[in-house]
């Protein structure tokens, strides 16, 4: 295709401007020396992040007397995936599992929807002692009760040995309402304006207008709020100690952990051969769980975060500065 007359002149103006220029555009060694150090920094750095996620993987796929020996480092050795088979024999695994994968999803879906409109809530200069709410939300971020009262509080509520301890106390989440509030105060206020005008209620113009244009800030606090579910084993241990079959799959892997270091101490104080035999046995397939159990863990947060990064860049630094 012949090009235009203006193109022309635009392609002839950017020749003559970087002829004019040219020495700006001129690589120094200073900046061929910074490149190299930066890139080799940041290199390394990138390889110390994935190398303990890689030596996990190629440690459940290897064979399992290679592993215990330690001679898996950098290579799969003898592949097999049997570690990750035998993971069906596992008690209890299944049902930690679903646990997670069901409190990762609803505690995270509610808290989205609760900081939502809880954030748009506090932004209307017409609601009720507004002042007085926002700043009684934002000081439980600096105050918390400690662990044996707030122990006692979820007794007195009936919330020990519940499923439901792993979702309400983590619907209304301070920190991601003032981000979410921030946010939302960014948006030019004429887009309400005029959808009032047109008769159109609070709910509606959450639905319609505060929700579609806060994505990126939902999707940002959706990824807080669900690794922190996925990762959390603490209410699971505090909270669920009569109640093995609501215990989430991290909890499953701190107790697996727990017998890891336990058969370790039995195979130093073991006195016999064949004990000292047996020991050693417990302690490989102990650590061959440990580490398959570890990676089935980790996976379904590496394969969804790449996806929300585009919208956690974008929606932490508007939620997070005011303009």
């Amino acid at each position: 295709m012949a090009k235009t007359a203006q193109e022309k002149l635009d392609a002839k103006r950017e020749k003559a401007y970087y002829k004019k220029h040219k020495h700006m555009y001129r690589i120094k060694p200073s900046d061929i020396v910074f490149n190299i150090i930066n890139y080799t920094i940041f290199t390394l750095f990138t390889i110390t992040c994935i190398y303990p996620f890689w030596y996990l993987f190629i440690n459940t796929i290897s064979d399992n007397e290679m592993v215990g020996r330690g001679e898996i480092n950098f290579i799969p050795k003898g592949l097999t995936i049997q570690n990750y088979l035998n993971l069906r024999n596992v008690s209890d695994l299944g049902s930690a599992f679903l646990v997670s994968v069901s409190r990762t999803i609803l505690g995270t879906a509610l808290m989205v929807l609760a900081s939502a409109f809880v954030g748009y809530l506090v932004t209307k200069q017409e609601m009720w002692h507004r002042s007085l709410c926002y700043r009684f939300l934002v000081i439980t971020m600096y105050f918390n009760a400690g662990l044996i009262p707030g122990y006692m509080n979820m007794v007195m509520l009936g919330l020990t040995n519940n499923y439901l301890v792993y979702i309400i106390p983590g619907i209304v989440a301070p920190y991601n309402i003032i981000l979410v509030k921030t946010y939302i105060e960014s948006i030019p206020a004429e887009l309400e304006e005029s959808a009032f005008i047109d008769g159109a209620s609070y709910m509606v113009v959450f639905r319609h207008i505060i929700w579609p244009l806060s994505k990126p800030i939902l999707a940002t606090i959706a990824i807080f709020g669900a690794v922190g579910h996925w990762n959390s084993f603490q209410d699971s241990l505090i909270y669920m100690a009569n109640s093995p079959k609501l215990y989430t799959l991290q909890h499953r892997l701190y107790v697996y952990l727990n017998q890891s270091s336990n058969l370790a101490a039995l195979a130093s104080s073991a006195q016999s051969a064949e004990a000292l035999k047996n020991a050693a046995a417990q302690q490989l397939n102990s650590k061959v769980i440990k580490y398959t159990i570890s990676m089935v863990s980790v996976l379904p947060i590496l394969c969804v975060y790449p996806f929300m990064m585009r919208y956690f860049e974008k929606g932490i630094m508007l939620g997070a500065v005011k303009g």
